[in-house]
């Protein structure tokens, strides 16, 4: 029976390559955990960036054969992707090896700390790494397990998506798209927003009611009317509306360029980042660091050296006249404000989107044509490729197609073009000598390599 991080030595993870998992490796091979795992894209005698910089910290990987697990292991790790006919899950049942979910070994690691769970739909990796940046320059030492790399990590060499800090604070990134949220017992909850995303807004209130009430300390986001009915504490709350009474009140947002400024209860702040939503995430980030004991001024200093996180709106560069920046908006409030966030950097934005996923595309598609077609300026364009797949069964019965005809009966500058390889070839006749090519997708490996290959050829 396992139940806490005492109760085992020796573990495997399958399917490490994945974000939420490969952050939980890295996390216990910190604290001295034997560690070591396997994933279908660990392919024998192919390159994969991942798997050098796991192996790099003493993590064995291995291809997705059972090689891996053997009579020493104490505990398999699985993601939620993984199907019981995977060899190494067959293995594990075979010697009787315990078997636990990523979520729920997230829930033992963060009884081992005091936890700091950051919630809502969108905002959490970056509300993670600001909040983990403050308490680091605080010299508090946190430790922090994230959805995203964290680029000041990154260039330390490794993933980015987890430390282990000495000190008694943990900052965890809370998922609510698999429910495991609900597993959480943090000290302090944070909920940044509730918006339709993998569920509907009824399920979703159900679920972070729960995250609420599991929570010794709860802030919301009372300038978001779903997440202010959560409220517990005013006095700990915040907002971007004066009017709405809260601890904390961000005001005088100004993007200029690739710069925000603004203030929080009248201190001011400037991040080397963009959007209204990260002016959000820095007041969520800031009011727990206050309540941490982190002064308002220290929070400024911290993040006026903000490096952002991986693929969230990455700059890629500047070439031709033309900005490059990718991005992980995949939902549909997300990628309207990805768009948003561009905008006031060129008169025009050249978007692209990737849908992932035929349920969930199918599931949002009203929603993503009306929260995109709200935000599109008239010069603005929004080109997308067909769904992302990633295996398994579902109804094909949608194309990113249907969301671009949509689009375009509501006036928009809408196309699409089905293999994402001959986008910037259609594209670049559209492109300006002040513009912006913004890339959006989620959930697949290679958006990275596809943003790399537009770079080259812009």
């Amino acid at each position: 029976m396992i139940s806490g991080l005492n109760d085992f030595k020796t573990v495997f993870f399958i399917g490490i390559a994945g974000t939420g998992m490969s952050a939980l490796a890295q996390y216990l091979s910190g604290t001295n955990k034997n560690v070591s795992g396997s994933d279908r894209y660990f392919q024998p005698g192919l390159p994969n960036e991942t798997r050098d910089k796991l192996e790099a910290m003493g993590i064995e990987c291995f291809f997705q054969d059972g090689s891996g697990i053997n009579e020493k292991t104490d505990l398999v790790i699985v993601s939620t992707a993984v199907e019981d006919t995977v060899p190494e899950v067959l293995k594990a049942k075979q010697l009787n090896i315990p078997i636990l979910k990523r979520s729920e070994l997230l829930a033992l690691i963060t009884k081992s700390k005091k936890t700091i769970a950051i919630g809502g739909t969108s905002g959490k990796s970056t509300t993670s790494a600001m909040l983990f940046d403050i308490l680091q320059d605080a010299g508090k030492d946190p430790g922090i397990i994230s959805g995203a790399g964290l680029i000041s990590i990154i260039e330390e060499g490794k993933i980015g998506n987890a430390k282990v800090g000495q000190g008694e604070w943990l900052v965890i990134e809370a998922d609510e798209s698999d429910g495991s949220i609900v597993q959480y017992h943090p000290d302090y909850g944070v909920l940044l927003n509730i918006d339709k995303d993998h569920k509907d807004i009824d399920e979703l209130m159900e679920i972070f009611t729960t995250f609420r009430n599991n929570s010794e300390q709860f802030a919301v986001n009372r300038s978001h009317s779903l997440s202010a009915k959560l409220s517990k504490d005013e006095k700990i709350d915040f907002s971007l509306d004066a009017s709405i009474s809260a601890g904390y009140v961000a005001s005088e947002f100004v993007q200029n360029g690739l710069e925000i400024s603004f203030k929080i209860n009248g201190t001011s702040f400037k991040l080397n980042t963009l959007g209204k939503h990260n002016m959000e995430n820095a007041l969520a980030a800031s009011s727990v660091a206050n309540q941490l004991g982190v002064d308002l001024y220290m929070c400024s200093k911290s993040l006026g050296k903000y490096k952002g996180i991986y693929r969230r709106h990455q700059i890629l560069g500047k070439k031709h006249g033309t900005w490059l920046i990718d991005d992980y908006a995949h939902n549909p409030i997300k990628c309207a404000m990805s768009i948003k966030a561009c905008q006031p950097i060129a008169p025009k934005v050249v978007a692209w989107f990737q849908p992932h996923g035929y349920g969930p595309t199918r599931f949002l598609r009203d929603d993503f044509v009306s929260e995109i077609a709200q935000v599109l300026r008239p010069d603005d364009e929004i080109w997308m490729s067909e769904i992302f797949y990633a295996g398994g069964t579902t109804t094909k019965n949608i194309s990113a197609a249907d969301l671009i005809n949509d689009l375009k009966a509501k006036g928009k500058n809408a196309y699409f073009v089905e293999d994402r390889n001959d986008f910037l070839v259609n594209a670049k006749p559209h492109l300006t000598e002040n513009c912006v090519l913004l890339l959006m997708g989620a959930r697949d490996p290679s958006l990275e390599k596809f943003a790399s290959s537009v770079w080259e050829q812009l």
